[in-house]
């Protein structure tokens, strides 16, 4: 069995490598791999392999991403430290969901589930992971946000976000209509509860969403210079290495 790894921790997918060798000596790891682009540019230009182990959180994104930009013809295993994307419902659909830290017996479980639907994905053709993440609701995410400010509590619709920042290391969502609103969740638990189709990670401080993107122009050094409808604080960049993930992001929706 082939089996890449997308993950972007590298001690967690080499301990996944040694852990996937010893429960079956067969298979064979074609790849371990960091990042939404690197998976791209994996899928784009290699044969599919049988099997993914792949991470939700990844260096430059969700990996969503990924299956908007390629088409995933093989079952995938969803590795995280997030529970709140709908176990139950990965699992209906024969793709299983090992939440961090998982056991060698977690592992075990999911080989044998997907060996277990193999005839089943051999008859029916290819997976609609497509389908599948529409059902778990990851093109929905959030619809509003409650909010604290002036002594007042009051809600923000997500598409009235135009981006999210960090700002004095508090995570700060500024709408559309400039009023800005602090908010006690790390960027990376909003980038998680948000649509993956609608807002971008475009560095550690910067989650944009796709409405308030006026342009992108090339920058030096092969980077990107993203600006907004919105004014920001910063000159929003994104370097070398993400650039055709976003571009992808940009085009596939």
């Amino acid at each position: 069995m082939k089996i890449l790894i997308v993950e972007d921790e590298l001690k967690a997918a080499k301990s996944l490598a040694a852990l996937i060798t010893a429960l079956r000596p067969n298979a064979v790891v074609v790849g371990q791999l960091q990042s939404v682009e690197r998976a791209i540019d994996y899928l784009t230009h290699n044969s599919q392999p049988e099997l993914i182990f792949m991470d939700i959180q990844l260096a430059d994104g969700l990996c969503f991403e990924i299956f908007k930009a390629v088409r995933v013809q093989c079952p995938v295993v969803f590795c995280t430290a997030f529970g709140e994307y709908t176990m139950d419902a990965i699992k209906a659909n024969g793709i299983d969901y090992l939440l961090k830290p998982f056991s060698r017996q977690d592992l075990q479980l999911a080989f044998e589930k997907v060996e277990s639907f193999r005839n089943f994905f051999q008859q029916h053709g290819q997976l609609d992971l497509e389908g599948l993440l529409k059902k778990i609701g990851v093109d929905e995410g959030k619809k509003s946000f409650l909010v604290f400010k002036s002594n007042k509590y009051t809600t923000v619709q997500t598409d009235q976000i135009a981006f999210l920042y960090i700002r004095n290391e508090l995570s700060t969502i500024v709408t559309f209509q400039g009023q800005e609103f602090t908010i006690d969740q790390s960027l990376d638990q909003l980038q998680a509860s948000l649509s993956a189709n609608q807002f971008y990670r475009l560095n550690r401080q910067y989650l944009v969403n796709f409405s308030a993107i006026k342009e992108v122009e090339h920058y030096f050094a092969r980077k990107l210079f993203v600006k907004l409808a919105v004014p920001t604080p910063d000159k929003l960049l994104i370097g070398k290495e993400k650039t055709s993930g976003f571009l992808a992001w940009l085009e596939n929706r």
